[in-house]
């Protein structure tokens, strides 16, 4: 049984037509973003979409959603996947390398519905690596500051490429492993706080809704 694709699909029922869509990255939303290309193509839907990543944008493209920005539509509702979800639904995401685009779109949108199977719930956030966007002239200080924060970090490095991967932006991913994460909503705020940071992986407090796909079907937590 494909989770992922349980829960991707079940996120696409909640869209309605002529709706302005987030399209988050990674797995989950790829079947989210193929769902919705059928439905439009089924239903006759209007539906425009906000990419974030290169990734969405070509999934979009594929599957011939209209691709628009947030300079030009404000973002009904977004749908994204995590890698870590806690009780209180802080999340950890960045293991795609697009969080910072991911951030901006999901913090923009009137609502934001996570999508993922149930392994990604967790009673604590921690044990995934917290993803940081960073200018690579900043490595050093970050990584310096990071260490005095208790942290272990390391720069993501490459599958297909030597080096270090780039984002979207053209900046490097070090990830930053805390183990545990005692307050994820302060530690959003002093990662954030570090110079040569873009943005960090925690998100916190803005999740509306979380569908998650297990052995027994979709579950649903507000």
């Amino acid at each position: 049984m494909n989770l992922k694709k349980i829960a991707g699909f079940a996120a696409a029922e909640e869209i309605k037509d002529g709706q302005i869509i987030g399209l988050g990255t990674g797995s989950t939303t790829h079947y989210f973003i193929e769902k919705i290309g059928s439905r439009m193509k089924e239903e006759e839907m209007n539906l425009m979409g906000v990419p974030t990543s290169y990734q969405s944008f070509l999934l979009a493209k594929e599957w011939k959603i209209h691709v628009t920005t947030l300079e030009e539509h404000d973002v009904d509702i977004a749908v994204d996947g995590a890698d870590e979800i806690d009780p209180d639904f802080n999340l950890i995401k960045g293991g795609g390398a697009a969080h910072t685009l991911e951030k901006i779109v999901d913090y923009s949108a009137n609502e934001l519905i996570i999508i993922a199977d149930n392994s990604k719930m967790v009673d604590q956030l921690g044990k995934f690596p917290v993803p940081l966007e960073i200018i690579s002239e900043s490595t050093k200080p970050v990584f310096s500051a990071l260490k005095d924060m208790g942290a272990d970090p390391q720069i993501r490095m490459a599958k297909y490429k030597d080096g270090p991967v780039i984002t979207d932006s053209g900046n490097f991913v070090v990830d930053a492993a805390f183990h545990t994460i005692e307050n994820p909503i302060q530690l959003e705020k002093d990662l954030n706080s570090i110079p040569g940071v873009v943005e960090n992986g925690i998100f916190s407090q803005m999740v509306d809704k979380v569908i998650l796909g297990t052995n027994e079907g979709v579950k649903v937590l507000k």
